[in-house]
């Protein structure tokens, strides 16, 4: 993998606790979706759970239905233009979203999902069924089964100051518009 580093599974929920846009890749039988989620959180500790809501009119649904398994990949400012089209476009329409958006697949480590390249952190996850939350609410359970990140950016279980603009993660705000995470801020913890 280029340029990742393991995450200790126990922090890995920090990659999502500053509400970041991410990229939610599956893959089933041959064939492989990619598509953006504004509603993903982390759930849970031990073991470390997140959700995400998928809805039931996607092509990822049915992939990660039938396989049990997807990442959620934390894209960043320099791949804004492709979170938009792979959340714009269907893959049930678009055969191959990865290369319609120009990002690229890398494979995963312990899901046959494949993790987004460039993004600056990846949580594969298996799906823990849920059938009346995933049919009732669209919401998908999955229990992170691995993590990585770029270590320029998230380090001992951390966010590290982003000095590199197109670094930033991504935070969707509808119609097109994104914000992106600022300057950081340290405050002393209470005695």
């Amino acid at each position: 993998m280029p340029n990742y580093q393991a995450v200790d599974l126990t922090k890995s929920y920090r990659q999502l606790n500053h509400g970041p846009t991410v990229l939610v890749s599956s893959a089933h039988d041959g064939r492989q979706n990619v598509m953006a989620a504004a509603w993903s959180m982390p759930l849970d500790f031990n073991p470390p759970k997140v959700a995400v809501v998928i809805d039931k009119a996607t092509f990822s649904r049915q992939l990660i239905e039938a396989s049990g398994e997807f990442v959620l990949n934390v894209p960043v400012k320099a791949q804004a233009a492709a979170v938009l089209q792979v959340g714009s476009d269907s893959g049930l329409e678009v055969a191959d979203k990865f290369a319609a958006s120009g990002l690229l697949a890398v494979p995963g480590h312990a899901v046959a999902a494949p993790h987004v390249d460039g993004c600056a952190g990846w949580l594969e996850c298996k799906l823990i069924r849920e059938p009346h939350n995933q049919q009732q609410y669209d919401l998908f359970i999955g229990e992170v089964v691995s993590a990585w990140a770029d270590p320029t950016l998230f380090v001992d279980g951390h966010w590290q100051p982003i000095h590199d603009d197109a670094k930033r993660t991504l935070h969707y705000i509808a119609g097109g518009h994104f914000f992106t995470i600022g300057d950081t801020l340290d405050v002393p913890l209470p005695e």
